[in-house]
Parts: C-alpha cells; sequence; structure tokens
C-alpha cells in the first residue's frame, strides 16, 4: 500500500512539473564552436534526460560485457554448489536412515562438489557414516579435528562424548560434557550428564550449582528441578550425618520441604535430630513423613527413636503411627511388631492378621509365623505360616531399573540417571523345578496344616486363622522329613 502511495505521489510531482514547465515557456540558446542553436525549455530539458538515460544504458552495457565472465563462471559455480549441497543433504538423511552406503556415495558427490575446508557438515557426514560402519576410531579423529573449529566445536564435543559412553568411560565423557558446559551452559544434553556425573561422584555441591543453573536457563521445569535439588540435598545430607548433624538436618528439612513423598530424607532429618538429641523434633518429622507415605523405615526409626523406651511404650508410639494412616497395612504392621515385643499377642496377632488382609506379603506371614511360635508354640501351624510366606508376594525394596538395594541411592548404579531408586515391589520369584530323569519336578507340598477328613474346598477355608488342632501328628519319621524339609525351604527362602 505504500510503495503504492509513493508511486502516485512521484507520478503527481512529475505531472504538476511538466504542467508548470508548459505553462512558463522560455528560450534556451548555446553557443558552441561559432554556432548557435535555440530551442524551447521544454524540449531542452527533455533532450537533456534522454542523453542522461543513454550514457547509464551505456555504461551497463560496458560493464555487463567486462563483468560477463565472472558471471558465468558464478553461474556455473552456484549449479555446482547447489548439487553439492542437495548430495550432501541426502546424505545426511541417509545417515540418519542408517543407510551407510548411500550416505557414503552421496558423501563423494558432496565432496566433489564443495570445498570441505569452508564445509563443515562434510566431516560431520563423514564422521557419522564412519560411526554407522563401524569404524569409530575413524570417527573419532573427524571429531577431534571437528573440535580444533571453533564453528563445529560443540559438535565434535557432542560426538566425543557419544563415543565415551559407548566404551563405557565415564571420566572420558566427564571431561567432554564438562568443557560442553562451558562453551555452552545451555545444551541440556551436557548439563544433564555433568549433573549425573558429579551426583555419582558424590560432588553434591557442584551438581546443584549445574541444577541452579540450569533453572535459570529454563532446562527443567520448576517441579522437576525442586525433585531433583531435594534428591541432591538428601544425599548431601547423608554424608554428612555423622560429621556435621546439624547442616545434614538443614539440608535434609529443605529436601523434604520441596519433595514430601522422598522417605529417605525424612530418614535423614530425623537422624540426625536425634544425633542432636531432638527427639521431640525427629518424632515430628517423622510423622509428618508417615502422613505423606506410611515406610516401615519410618516406622521403625520413630517407634526406637528414644533409646532405652519401654516396650509398652513403644508400643503406644507404633499406635500413634496407626492413627495418622488407619487404613495403611503398614500401620498394622508396626503396631504388630511392637505388641510382640511388648508380649501382647492377642493384639499383635489381630493387628498383623490385618495387616495380612489388606497387603498380604512375605513379611506379614513370616511375622504370624513368630507370633504363632511366641503364642502357641505349635510347629505345624508355624510352618504352615511360613509356607504362605514362601509363596506370598514380595516385600517391597528400593529398585532402580531392575536392581534391588538394601538402601536408597540418589543415582542409579545401572546407568547413572539420577533419582533412579523408588520403593517398590520386586518381581515375583520363579517357581522352584529340578529335572530329574528328563521329567520336570514339581516344588513339594506345603506341610498338611488340617487334620479334618473331610475338608471345605479351597475358596471356602478362612483366609488367615489357623485354629487349634489343624496342625496334623506325624510319626517320628515323617516329622524328621517335615523339619528337614521346612530347613530347606527356609535356605530357599533366605
Amino acid at each position: 500500500m505504500f510503495r503504492i502511495l509513493a508511486f502516485l505521489l512521484v507520478v503527481l510531482i512529475l505531472g504538476l512539473g511538466f504542467a508548470w514547465v508548459a505553462d512558463n515557456p522560455g528560450d534556451v540558446t548555446i553557443a558552441w564552436l561559432g554556432r548557435e542553436v535555440e530551442t524551447s525549455f521544454l524540449t531542452f530539458l527533455i533532450a537533456a534526460l534522454l542523453v542522461v538515460g543513454a550514457a547509464i544504458l551505456l555504461f551497463w552495457l560496458v560493464s555487463s560485457l567486462f563483468s560477463a565472465p565472472e558471471r558465468i563462471g558464478g553461474y556455473f559455480s552456484a549449479r555446482r554448489r547447489d548439487k553439492g549441497y542437495r548430495a550432501l543433504s541426502g546424505g545426511i538423511l541417509a545417515a540418519g536412515a542408517g543407510d551407510a552406503a548411500t550416505a557414503r556415495r552421496m558423501l563423494r558427490k558432496s565432496e566433489r562438489a564443495l570445498d570441505g575446508r569452508k564445509e563443515p557438515l562434510l566431516r560431520f557426514l563423514d564422521a557419522q557414516t564412519a560411526m554407522i560402519e563401524g569404524d569409530h576410531g575413524r570417527a573419532r579423529r573427524l571429531f577431534e579435528a571437528m573440535e580444533k573449529d571453533e564453528d563445529t566445536r560443540l559438535l565434535a564435543l557432542r560426538g566425543l562424548f557419544l563415543e565415551a559412553e559407548r566404551v563405557n568411560d565415564p571420566v572420558a565423557a566427564r571431561h567432554y560434557a564438562e568443557r560442553a558446559v562451558r562453551i555452552a551452559p545451555h545444551v541440556p544434553w551436557a548439563g544433564g550428564a555433568v549433573l549425573e556425573l558429579k551426583a555419582a561422584e558424590g560432588d553434591y555441591d557442584a551438581a546443584l550449582d549445574i541444577l541452579k543453573a540450569q533453572r535459570s536457563s529454563h532446562l527443567v521445569d520448576r517441579q522437576e528441578s525442586n525433585r531433583l535439588r531435594a534428591v541432591l540435598l538428601t544425599a548431601k545430607a547423608q554424608t554428612q550425618a555423622e560429621t556435621d548433624p546439624a547442616n545434614a538436618r538443614t539440608a535434609a528439612r529443605e529436601a523434604q520441604k520441596l519433595a514430601p513423598d522422598l522417605t529417605p530424607a525424612a530418614l535423614v532429618a530425623a537422624k540426625a535430630s536425634i544425633r542432636l538429641g531432638d527427639t521431640r523434633r525427629a518424632s515430628r518429622i517423622l510423622e509428618k513423613a508417615w502422613s505423606e507415605a506410611p515406610h516401615p523405615e519410618v516406622a521403625e526409626l520413630y517407634v526406637h527413636a528414644k533409646p532405652g523406651l519401654p516396650a509398652a511404650e513403644r508400643l503406644q508410639r507404633a499406635q500413634r503411627l496407626l492413627s495418622l494412616q488407619p487404613q495403611s497395612a503398614e500401620s498394622h504392621l508396626a503396631v504388630a511388631h511392637a505388641a510382640l515385643e511388648a508380649r501382647d499377642l492377642v493384639l499383635a496377632r489381630r493387628e498383623a492378621e490385618a495387616a495380612a488382609a489388606g497387603d498380604p506379603r512375605e513379611s506379614v506371614f513370616l511375622l504370624l509365623a513368630d507370633i504363632e511360635d511366641a503364642d502357641t508354640g505349635d510347629q505345624g501351624r508355624v510352618r504352615a505360616w511360613m509356607a504362605r510366606a514362601l509363596s506370598a508376594p514380595r516385600d517391597p525394596a528400593w529398585m532402580a531399573e531392575g536392581v534391588v538395594s538394601p538402601q536408597w541411592s540418589p543415582v542409579s548404579p545401572v546407568s547413572g540417571r539420577l533419582d533412579a531408586f523408588k520403593w517398590s515391589a520386586p518381581a515375583e520369584r520363579p517357581a522352584p523345578a529340578r529335572s530329574i530323569g528328563g521329567e520336570r519336578a514339581e516344588p513339594p507340598a506345603p506341610p498338611a496344616v488340617a487334620a479334618e477328613p473331610d475338608p471345605a474346598p479351597e475358596e471356602e477355608r478362612p483366609a488367615l486363622t489357623l485354629s487349634a488342632g489343624e496342625a496334623e501328628p506325624a510319626s517320628s519319621s515323617s516329622a524328621t522329613e517335615a523339619v528337614g524339609e521346612e530347613e530347606r525351604r527356609q535356605a530357599r527362602f533366605a
């Protein structure tokens, strides 16, 4: 729109100018070499414009004639360059698809058309093709050469980092990642790699600084940043728990605020408070953690937070946890353990059976076996509970990428990933079986616990309660065999 208005304005000005000249005629006389030429001013003006236009046209023709060879050469160079870039683009696409043969062929075409010293993508395609072909030595040499060029340094560091990870060289991988972070702190792969490497090395202060820089650069959102910071603070507090409990408690309390469901943070904060003699604060910390996520380690520490506490008072503390989470099986288990220690076997059995009704698993049935042994001493019933423990689901544990650990850790032992450990149940144990004479041997049946001649169907039997007289009496030889079988079961279970 603006161009149209400008054009109309120019036309209007020219029209007004010619109209003014026509309304104000005049004569122009030119005396040159003894001759005089007289004409009107309008004619002189038109002639002058024509002469200027002819001069401009002549100058353009002469300059075009002299620049023609260069222009012709530039045309063919542009065609060759376009062919080279088309081949280069096709090679990169082929490399991305894993077609090494096509990528190598396109690389040769592009090398004939393009200058390798001026086009860094040629070296990149060469390195990528070498990696696909399995020639990692050549790829590494190409990346090292690219690292010397400022334009391709970051790309080369990325390639060298991947090569170091491929050969499982964490020292070299950290070196390249740290160099990449110094060049471009905003690059996610470098920042994330250095963050995990620092955490794996135990340098949690440096990891926290990197996480802060990533948060400032908006590489991680607020929720993820808070979670990772809580994990790093918890790990840092674990290392300081023995030497500096005050700072350990401060770091763990901050972690608990950032991630209330992070049980290890609460445990470290409570242990540090107990070490400082502040059991009341430790109890509050554990109660808050229990309200968020009941955990057996929290219950164990809470019940035994005060050394030398009588069993009856420990039972009261366990019942306090039950009041905070009355629907949780962990609450019933905590009360059952405490009641067993206090020799309140009726309460222990009731709470253990409530836990088994809500979450039947190994530890619940083993606890019922302990209660049975302490209450009645009936070995048949004890073995029945232990048999159920052998076939029950396994207890939850700290797991990371299929690895079960007795304690929480900030990084995975498999991949080094941060915040990989989760509290979950491991995979079920496979049923034991042996091959005897080429046939599959079934696992031995559990010891008999029913003595009635006509027992009820399996679905009609009580789920948990074992009434008196259910243990089948056995002869001395059968008892010996049952004891041996039970020992073998316990050995497999252990």
